[in-house]
């Protein structure tokens, strides 16, 4: 099966990218030329690497048409929340474009490909305490431009299902760590902030945003694979929350982080880890998607954030031996 990746040098799309070459299909990936690899240098030799601009039509229309791919998987996004307060028009255009090329490059080929679209649990936003844990069925209120941008996403996906019959699934997938994520993300920023203190690198003291937020977090490796659950066994056409059901707040998040650590840290709250509005709670209900496909998380959350800083503190060890 050939499977097309975009945002295959992301962290989740590397991730996928591992999961679907461990299945022994072949995997092709799109990228920038002035895009970071990193994440993929370690299996670069056995993806299919195209050089595209998603925002450009004309390039994603070749991609497709060379590939002629029997899945998508459309991972590819302006994804941090609060750069898209700095970058809003930049957030809109290049997720929402991105996504219209891809399906016009498929229909424009007259392909039959299956296409699975990443969207995002800060398509819910504003949740009442009434609508917790968050259902498909939720209205959408989003409070971000990258939530908007989400949400444009998810409509587009439906619309095309509906206008041309395309083979689209949805996913709503709430947080996902793990081994690779960047560190403008608070666990991942948590975690190399402390391994740069376990290496005399940084002073014993910890900038954080806001500690009270609590989110539903999933290990990376098991949302890859439910993505690939969701066109393996979803319905076209449908949408499903991916989760674990169960939300941690970012203080408890740490704290279970400082105790796989002997530093002893200072806390000192960062105004420029602070976003102009947040989600105070957010815990999703997949129970729509476990029914579907079978899918439950694997991995206990103790091992994520275990294996996350592990991650940290060998990136952080390689460059004190540089910088030595």
């Amino acid at each position: 099966m050939r499977v097309l990746i975009t945002g295959i040098t992301g962290f989740v799309g590397s991730h996928l990218a591992e999961y679907v070459l461990g299945l022994g299909h072949e995997v092709h990936g799109v990228e920038r030329w002035r895009s970071k690899t990193d994440n993929i240098e370690h299996i670069r030799v056995r993806l299919v690497m195209h050089e595209c601009d998603l925002r450009d039509a004309s390039s994603v229309r070749q991609v497709v048409e060379a590939i002629h791919p029997h899945r998508i998987f459309h991972l590819a996004a302006q994804s941090f929340v609060p750069m898209s307060w700095s970058a809003p028009a930049e957030t809109l255009t290049t997720n929402i474009l991105s996504e219209l090329h891809l399906f016009e490059a498929v229909r424009d080929a007259g392909s039959d490909s299956e296409i699975q679209v990443a969207g995002s649990s800060e398509e819910y936003g504003l949740v009442d305490d009434r609508e917790i844990p968050v259902r498909e069925e939720t209205p959408l209120r989003p409070i971000s431009p990258y939530g908007v941008s989400k949400v444009a996403q998810d409509l587009l996906a439906f619309q095309y299902f509906r206008s041309y019959k395309m083979k689209i699934v949805r996913t709503r997938g709430f947080n996902h760590t793990g081994p690779r994520r960047g560190d403008v993300f608070a666990e991942s920023d948590f975690s190399k902030q402390i391994a740069m203190v376990e290496q005399g690198l940084q002073e014993p003291v910890l900038r954080v945003g806001n500690l009270e937020a609590a989110r539903d977090f999933t290990d990376v490796r098991d949302m890859v694979r439910a993505y690939w659950l969701a066109l393996e066994k979803g319905e076209m056409g449908e949408v499903y929350n991916i989760c674990s059901g169960t939300a941690y707040p970012l203080g408890d998040v740490l704290e279970r982080l400082l105790r796989m650590s002997k530093v002893c840290v200072r806390i000192e709250p960062d105004p420029h880890r602070m976003r102009p509005s947040d989600v105070p709670f957010l815990r999703g209900d997949a129970t729509k998607f476990r029914a579907r496909t079978g899918w439950t998380p694997r991995i206990p959350f103790e091992d994520t954030l275990r294996d996350l800083l592990e991650y940290w503190r060998k990136r952080t060890a390689h460059h004190a031996r540089r910088a030595g």
